[in-house]
């Protein structure tokens, strides 16, 4: 005969009045941190007690109850009656539902404490997601979900994300397929095909990595930080039917715009736009491009403007946004630094000055009638115009001057990129396609790739250099003293002078970046200054103060700075050994400046450096700058791959290829390779 199986008896439950509860020493929770009495408490009082209290009877000297009941399990809840009771929302004798064990029970109360908070589970965040979705479809707002849940809104918008994920990627999850960030990072995309096409990638892949899936997806998409969606405008792509994908578990800078033809569209015509305005000033031709490589206004000759003089609103507002700036800096004069809000209000001030003070300028009809202007987008996303320019063949024919020594007289420097065109004055800025080569070891880099690289080094080497009068006088007494004592003088008074170095072949984002754009202000600052006579060049140069002339003195002489790296032909009129020798020379000069190329603006990209090296190159770097684990995770992937990850992963580490390190620079990164010299050297050997 089969043995019954002996059945439990639960314990009882029934309303026991709150005055005759106490907490019970037994209870395990003793640490009070991050209990958030208040909010169940608020909980409590909107939607009542959604679980009873578990109590023992309190026993007197002679093992009798005396009414009264102590609680081992159910303390918070406690506690957030209490507080409802003494804000008064409670009765005191309100009745309290609870689970009563019997005096003498053989389970200690602590036990049951501990079991209570032990044994519960935590709720699945797909379960979270879905509940809150429910509510969503039920009639609750998001504010009132968040309200009631006494959780931050964003975690609400979070969960409510994932209702954008495939539900065969949510049932994956659900079934422990794939972790919660990995669930996060489809939610940037609200597109189910393309979402399981990349699972599917992803989960034949070793590295499933959130960040991988979010590159994927938005690989063919635009970042709503890029100069042509600042310079177009979010609300204006919307409009147009454009799509913005946002990642509400990353800071995503804005999001992903989706439809990059309808934004290059949009750009587009908001650049013909400006065109045909700005042409209706009266000039001859206007020219648009998303932007114009380093150099392009060699071959044109420029008409000189007169700057507009302020109205007197605009003097009015000038001279109160200085007396503001002045009053505040006195303010703060002895404090250690500004508050935020002061910090940016500095900020708004500088910007509308210098907004005033750089006057537009206006020009004669005749010569605008022979002269043209360039219209692009500017590396931060706004207008850049540049009025002004002619071409050669549309330049009035004058005789040709010669001085009584024979000479022709001497034009003063006029272009504001320092001359970046070849012997025609045409620049060779075309960057040939990124090559995704396969061979792996450590090769030389190629020529052009080190020609691009050296000439960014170069603009940022002249920036540094302008801005250094000792150094730049250094230099050019440098160079005085190797001419006199090593050379053979010529015949004129003074054999020294500056040849403009041309940079015409160069990476894409050199045009942009901050040393470009510091030369560009410095050399119309003294465009503006120098007299339109050129016979009062010389009294005007003299009448400087001593700080102007060497400010002007460090302007000119970084022109003929030179630190381009070439591959010379044989027998050539220049030798290997010599541009060596100028690279050595180069590398002193930016360590005397501290050249720091990291804070210049450069950082490695597919386009200038990652795509034209081998993948041993691409590993190294990751390895030099993240570590052997980081360079371990993309080592498997293909070549391009690589490259994107690669450029992910140095972004902002302030890697530096050897040929644009600084030697005892800030920014150098320890490598147990070659130095600069070394590496020229061996280049150059080859």
């Amino acid at each position: 005969m089969a043995t019954a199986i002996p059945k439990i008896t639960l314990n009882s439950s029934r309303d026991i009045p709150f005055n005759r509860l106490v907490l019970s020493q037994s209870n395990v929770r003793r640490v009070k941190a991050g209990l958030s009495i208040e909010e169940l408490a608020r909980d409590i009082e909107r939607r009542g007690l959604l679980q009873s209290l578990n109590v023992r009877p309190v026993l007197d000297d002679t093992g009798a109850e005396t009414g009264t009941y102590e609680v081992p399990a159910g303390g918070r809840r406690f506690r957030a009656l209490e507080l409802l009771v003494k804000q008064k929302k409670l009765a005191k004798t309100a009745p309290v539902p609870c689970v009563v064990r019997e005096a003498g029970s053989a389970i200690l109360a602590e036990d049951d404490s501990l079991a209570e908070n032990v044994q519960r589970v935590a709720l699945h965040p797909l379960d979270q997601f879905r509940a809150f979705r429910d509510m969503l479809e039920k009639g609750m707002s998001e504010e009132e979900i968040a309200a009631a849940f006494f959780v931050a809104l964003s975690v609400v918008k979070q969960r409510l994300r994932l209702m954008t994920v495939s539900d065969k990627l949510l049932d994956i999850y659900e079934q422990d397929g794939m972790k919660l960030e990995q669930l996060m990072a489809f939610s940037i995309s609200d597109d189910h095909t393309r979402q399981e096409q990349v699972w599917d990638i992803v989960s034949q892949s070793h590295n499933r990595e959130p960040y991988v899936i979010r590159r994927i997806l938005t690989e063919k998409t635009v970042r709503a930080s890029d100069a042509r969606a600042r310079f177009v405008g979010l609300e204006a792509y919307i409009v147009a039917g454009g799509h913005v994908m946002r990642d509400l578990f990353e800071a995503d800078d804005g999001g992903w715009l989706q439809n990059p033809a309808i934004l290059d569209r949009l750009v587009i015509e908001k650049l013909h736009a400006a065109a045909e305005d700005i042409r209706a000033e009266g000039w001859k031709w206007v020219e648009t491009a998303l932007s114009f490589p380093w150099g392009h206004t060699r071959q044109f000759a420029e008409i000189d403007g007169t700057e507009m003089p302020l109205t007197d609103e605009e003097a009015a507002r000038l001279e109160a946004l200085r007396a503001e700036q002045e009053a505040i800096e006195g303010e703060y004069a002895q404090a250690d630094e500004y508050p935020d809000e002061v910090d940016a209000r500095l900020g708004e001030i500088e910007q509308a000055i210098l907004a005033l003070e750089e006057r537009p300028l206006a020009f004669d009809p005749d010569d605008m009638a022979r002269a043209g202007a360039f219209v692009s987008l500017a590396s931060d996303g706004t207008l850049q115009v540049a009025r002004g320019f002619v071409l050669p063949e549309d330049m009035p024919a004058e005789p040709e001057e010669i001085d009584e020594y024979g000479h022709h007289p001497h034009h003063r420097y006029d272009e504001d990129t320092a001359g970046d065109g070849d012997e025609d004055g045409v620049g060779d800025t075309t960057v040939p396609d990124v090559e995704f080569e396969e061979e792996d070891g450590i090769k030389p880099l190629p020529d052009r790739l080190l020609t691009e690289l050296t000439a960014w080094r170069t603009l940022a080497l002249r920036d540094a250099f302008a801005s250094n009068l000792h150094i730049a006088l250094t230099e050019f007494l440098h160079t005085l003293v190797r001419d006199v004592y090593w050379q053979t003088p010529g015949t004129d008074c003074l054999e020294a002078y500056v040849r403009e170095i041309s940079l015409p072949v160069h990476s894409p984002d050199m045009p942009g970046s901050v040393p470009a754009h510091a030369l560009r202000q410095r050399n119309e600052g003294w465009k503006h200054d120098l007299p339109e006579d050129e016979d009062a060049l010389w009294r005007w140069i003299d009448g400087l103060d001593d700080p102007s002339r060497m400010a002007l003195l460090a302007h000119c002489l970084s022109f003929g700075v030179n630190a381009l790296y070439e591959r010379m032909p044989a027998y050539g009129a220049v030798s290997q050994r010599s541009v060596t020798e100028r690279l050595k020379r180069a590398d002193r000069l930016a360590s005397a400046l501290s050249l720091d190329m990291v804070e210049a603006g450069w950082q490695p990209t597919v386009e200038n450096y990652l795509g034209r090296v081998t993948k041993a190159r691409i590993l190294q770097a990751v390895r030099e700058a993240r570590g052997d684990e980081a360079a371990e995770r993309i080592a498997h992937l293909k070549k391009p791959d690589m490259a994107r990850e690669a450029e992910r992963l140095l972004d902002g580490s302030g890697w530096l290829p050897e040929a644009l390190r600084t030697t005892g620079g800030a920014e150098q990164v320890p490598v147990e390779t070659a130095t600069v010299d070394e590496g020229m050297e061996a280049i150059a050997a080859e």
